[in-house]
């Protein structure tokens, strides 16, 4: 019996998403709960697992190609008890030793290692029980020189108008729309960069006396500066409320709460998840709850409903050692 495989449903507010890559080819084997396609939608990736176990038959809709909610994208055969079966377990020493690397590889990390030709036994995992995230993929292809770098399948290299070479990368959707959005704010909104010097030295001073007691209390969450910020813009937008309100047509929303967005830089580009009645948070769920945005981000797996709905953003650029950074610029 063939079964089909559907797009996720998607969010109102999303009308279409993009096959981004295929994992299996047709004809390949493949398990119940197996990772079999992501899709990229303007905001956020979305995976696209098997429903069964079965045999991948048909692929409707390639790289590349358009689709929308709850589309049919492919078709699966479905395993029947008289046909052949993957073993429960490995058979022998080597197939134990290939089921064991699957276990510990996340799906995205499994997708950069096959795009860059690695060795998944030299990457270091920092996951749970060694797991190897995305993460320590990119750290471990950050770590390799230049010369030994394999460029992304999805780039190109040709030569340029003046004859030296350059490499061509398509930009992915959720640049495309950051680009496009960030270049709407400025033809529509009023922009205004203002400086304010602060002395952060007393911030300084508490996180140096504190910073080994707090992360021993709260189970590894580091005591940062992003916290100490996300309190002070709250204090502020209850003063000065018009800061927090937003415009809806010829009106004015004036928010009775806080939910901050919190800018984050992923491999994919600039994602801003939204910490939800931040007023509510101490210093350490404040930490605890960006350090997971950052994980999420780095695996593009926020959610849309993540990244909706704040009312005050915060971006850091000292992280990256920049002095001051403009939002219309």
């Amino acid at each position: 019996m063939t079964v089909e495989i559907k797009a996720p449903t998607l969010p109102e507010s999303v009308p279409d998403g993009t096959i981004a890559t295929w994992y299996k080819n047709i004809g390949d084997s493949v398990r119940r709960d197996e990772l079999l396609v992501d899709i990229e939608t303007d905001k956020v990736v979305i995976e696209v697992v098997s429903p069964i176990d079965g045999i991948l038959q048909e692929i409707m809709k390639n790289a590349g190609d358009t689709i929308v909610s709850n589309e049919a994208i492919g078709g699966l055969e479905e395993r029947t008890s008289s046909a052949p079966s993957m073993p429960d377990r490995p058979v022998n020493s080597e197939s134990s030793e290939s089921a064991n690397d699957e276990s510990i590889v996340s799906p995205a990390a499994k997708k950069l290692i096959e795009e860059n030709s690695l060795n998944a036994d030299s990457i270091n995992g920092s996951g749970k029980g060694g797991r190897v995230t995305k993460e320590d993929v990119m750290n471990h292809l950050s770590a390799q020189s230049a010369n030994t770098a394999v460029p992304s399948s999805t780039a190109s290299l040709a030569p340029s108008a003046d004859g030296r070479i350059a490499e061509r990368v398509p930009m992915s959707r959720l640049r495309a729309t950051v680009a496009k959005r960030l270049l709407q704010a400025t033809q529509t909104t009023a922009m205004l960069t203002t400086f304010n010097e602060v002395n952060m030295q007393p911030v300084i001073d508490i996180r140096n006396k504190y910073k080994e007691e707090f992360e021993k209390t709260h189970d590894g969450v580091r005591l940062g500066f992003m916290s100490f910020f996300v309190r002070a813009s709250i204090e502020s937008l209850k003063r000065f409320p018009a800061v927090n309100a937003s415009l809806d047509g010829s009106d004015i929303v004036y928010h009775g709460y806080q939910d901050i967005g919190i800018a984050v830089g992923g491999p994919r580009g600039l994602v801003v998840p939204v910490l939800r009645n931040a007023d509510n948070m101490g210093l350490a769920q404040i930490e605890k709850e960006i350090k997971e945005f950052g994980a999420k981000a780095r695996e593009g797996k926020l959610s849309i409903e993540e990244m909706t709905g704040g009312t005050f953003t915060i971006s850091n650029g000292g992280v990256f050692g920049s002095l001051s950074i403009h939002p219309n610029s």
